[in-house]
């Protein structure tokens, strides 16, 4: 049986507020690094000591190994300083024993700069009680404990800050210790009262602090989102009696909108929206030969009519942009927009700025290329040649659309650019505009993903679409939800324009139902392509790309008439929306748990979180039990840890499917039947116990 990766109750619960008590700090011999009390390996960090990123409501693990010498006990804590100034103080909890971890998951709220810093300290009165409740029942120095347990309870009797009837609290328990007697030595050493008296106040003779450090919160956009990309021209395109097409506009897209927010989206996202040059232009599946009103890659940015602050003439004005801005609004949606650094050979940059491209000895300009891939009517761009001036246009054009109410960019191949033109970018940005949101649409190596996350993007392409096994979706899950969460958020597209996976080709509507589930459940950012709905899965040959990529054509979709007919799958992507909307264990990225079955199609995880952390005071569990593969039918026992959700092993539960509504009670050992071609995957609220 393979590993499980649950989180240990213990930690999960919600640290309270204590009273702000200045830190206890020993003095280090000069030249030493190392506390009286050692403080190591504070999180949350980021290589290269950016700051960690969090979102607006994120529970975020603070953690650090504290340890002493010997076997007296410490206590550690986290002091948190929000953005206004204002400081708070919470109780870690320690882990697993023998690992000296320490950890308190504390929810976030306020928006800006924080600091944060762990204090440890001599808990005096936890040592003296363990070692009390020991002697007294091997009846060994009753006397010698009872006297130090009166010395410690008078002095913290004498603290100022503690309540009049807690002083009065202590002095009569250090009372019940003279004369020194063995019952009454365990009776005060165990009694709760006191213990949460100390754990709120300590009384410490020993201590160690840890430096400010730094932790970044973004708006909730920045982490949680259901994203939907969709083409604009092709919303309202309509064919003229030449067979050619009439471009749709932002105005005809309007009418889409409601169908979009109707499935629970929050986020749209608009491909590029500028002038397409004509040089090169690609004809319909990528070929080099176009047809009269074949219209051209959006990527292909640039011609006579303007570069990357200009827009389409087909799709109209700056005013009809807004336009569509408002729309989205009133529909609870916001606009993404692309964010494509690259030209096309009619760009504008092209005769104005040279020196922003590389010229080959034949002195032609270099176009793009991702071998096998080439792009012919496309330009990459040069950051070397006049950094100084490029980088002042990009940052010009990122805020003329930032003027015009954009929020939101989803970068195309960031990691064909300088990875310190980017932390510049969105620094500058963010000092202009808090709150702008870039999403890294970079497919590329690990180290280059996560420093793109590092220096700011908010948000991450992902593995995620070639990760279709069970082991495959653990590790990753596991990755980015653990090993890089403290600044790496992933979005879950579970396609895009540009792919179309072999699980979605061969797997058929129930492999789109597969994955959209786990998409939606996973993480809380995610997101899909237009026409997933309607199950657009024929490739081009040899490619991992629609035929017909709408890139390089206008679609025409019957949304209504597929819904209609039972063939779109937008009812259940408005119901894992809704899902996700009532659920705030989903719109967390820590918080998944994987759990056992024993059959390898067969993947499980929880989403729990603590009642703490919820608006209604209750906790929010859900377990995931999805068959991954799209051709059969499976079935198997899971295991589960429920010991995370608050259920002893053995115990009962009742669970109710929030897709099909069936409900059972179940236990850590269940019995699952999932048709791939019925109902693949189950969606299980545990229902709290009366």
């Amino acid at each position: 049986m393979a590993a499980r990766t649950a989180q240990e109750p213990a930690a999960l619960r919600s640290p309270a507020r204590i009273p702000l008590r200045p830190a206890a700090e020993t003095p280090s011999p000069q030249g030493v690094r190392a506390g009286r009390i050692p403080l190591f390996l504070p999180t949350p960090r980021v290589p290269q000591e950016y700051p960690p990123k969090a979102f607006a409501g994120e529970v975020v693990p603070f953690g650090v190994v504290a340890f002493r010498e010997g076997h007296d006990r410490i206590g550690v804590h986290v002091r948190l300083r929000d953005p206004s100034g204002t400081e708070s103080l919470h109780r870690l909890d320690a882990l697993e024993d023998g690992t000296d971890r320490w950890r308190a998951q504390i929810a976030l709220d306020a928006v800006g700069d924080w600091q944060y810093r762990f204090e440890a300290f001599a808990d005096d009165f936890a040592t003296w009680a363990h070692a009390s409740e020991v002697k007294a029942a091997a009846g060994v120095d009753i006397g010698v404990m009872s006297a130090l347990g009166v010395s410690l309870l008078t002095a913290a009797a004498s603290e100022k800050d503690r309540p009049a009837a807690e002083r009065r609290m202590l002095r009569a328990a250090a009372a019940r210790l003279r004369p020194a007697d063995a019952g009454e030595l365990t009776t005060v050493s165990t009694d709760a009262a006191l213990a949460a008296a100390f754990a709120a106040r300590p009384h410490a003779a020993l201590g160690s602090v840890t430096d400010w450090l730094p932790l970044r919160v973004e708006r909730r956009a920045a982490g949680v989102g259901s994203w939907y990309e969709f083409f604009p021209r092709s919303e309202g395109a309509a064919r003229r009696k030449d067979g050619t097409v009439k471009s749709g506009t932002f105005r005809s897209a309007i009418k889409r909108l409601p169908g979009v927010a109707g499935m629970g989206f929050d986020i749209l996202y608009l491909v590029p929206v500028h002038p397409i040059g004509t040089t090169n232009r690609k004809g319909r599946n990528n070929s080099l030969t176009t047809e009269p009103g074949d219209p051209g890659s959006p990527y292909a940015i640039g011609s006579a009519e303007g570069g990357h602050d200009a827009i389409h003439s087909e799709l109209g004005t700056e005013k009809d942009f807004r336009a569509l801005l408002r729309a989205a609004q009133k529909e609870g949606l916001e606009v993404a927009l692309d964010l494509a650094l690259q030209a096309s050979p009619d760009h504008p940059w092209v005769v104005e700025h040279p020196e922003w491209f590389t010229t080959l000895p034949d002195g032609t300009i270099a176009y793009a290329e991702n071998p096998p891939k080439k792009y012919q009517d496309i330009y990459p761009l040069n950051f070397d040649n006049d950094p100084e001036g490029i980088y002042a246009e990009m940052l010009r054009v990122v805020m003329h659309w930032v003027n015009l109410g954009v929020r939101i960019f989803r970068v195309d191949n960031p990691h064909t650019k300088p990875l310190q033109f980017w932390e510049w970018l969105i620094a500058q940005v963010d000092a202009a505009q808090p709150g702008v949101v870039f999403l890294a649409e970079a497919f590329t190596r690990p180290a280059v993903m996560q420093a793109l996350a590092a220096v700011g993007f908010q948000q991450s392409y992902s593995y995620f679409t070639w990760r279709n096994t069970k082991a495959e979706l653990q590790e990753f899950l596991t990755s980015v939800s653990q090993e890089t969460s403290d600044y790496m958020r992933p979005n879950l597209f579970v396609n895009t324009h540009d792919i179309l996976t072999e699980y979605l080709q061969f797997g058929g509507r129930a492999a789109y139902r597969i994955r959209a589930c786990i998409a939606a459940t996973a993480a809380p950012t995610w997101g899909v392509y237009a026409g997933y709905e309607l199950i657009e899965n024929v490739a081009r040959p040899g490619s991992e790309e629609n035929i017909d990529n709408e890139k390089y054509e206008f679609k025409f979709r019957d949304w209504d008439g597929a819904e209609e007919r039972g063939e779109s799958l937008a009812p259940l992507l408005r119901r894992l929306n809704a899902i996700r909307a009532a659920h705030p264990a989903l719109q967390q990225l820590r918080n998944i748990s994987f759990h056992w079955s024993d059959d390898d199609a067969i993947l499980v995880y929880s989403k729990h979180l603590d009642a703490a952390f919820t608006s209604t005071g209750r906790a929010d569990t859900l377990i995931v039990v999805a068959n991954l593969d799209p051709h059969s039918v499976r079935e198997t026992t899971v295991h589960l840890d429920t010991r995370i959700w608050g259920v002893q092993p053995g115990d009962g539960f009742e669970v109710e499917d929030l897709i099909t509504g069936a409900a059972w009670t179940w236990n850590d050992h269940n019995y699952v039947r999932l048709d791939a071609f019925a109902e693949p995957v189950h969606i299980l609220r545990v229902k709290e116990r009366s």
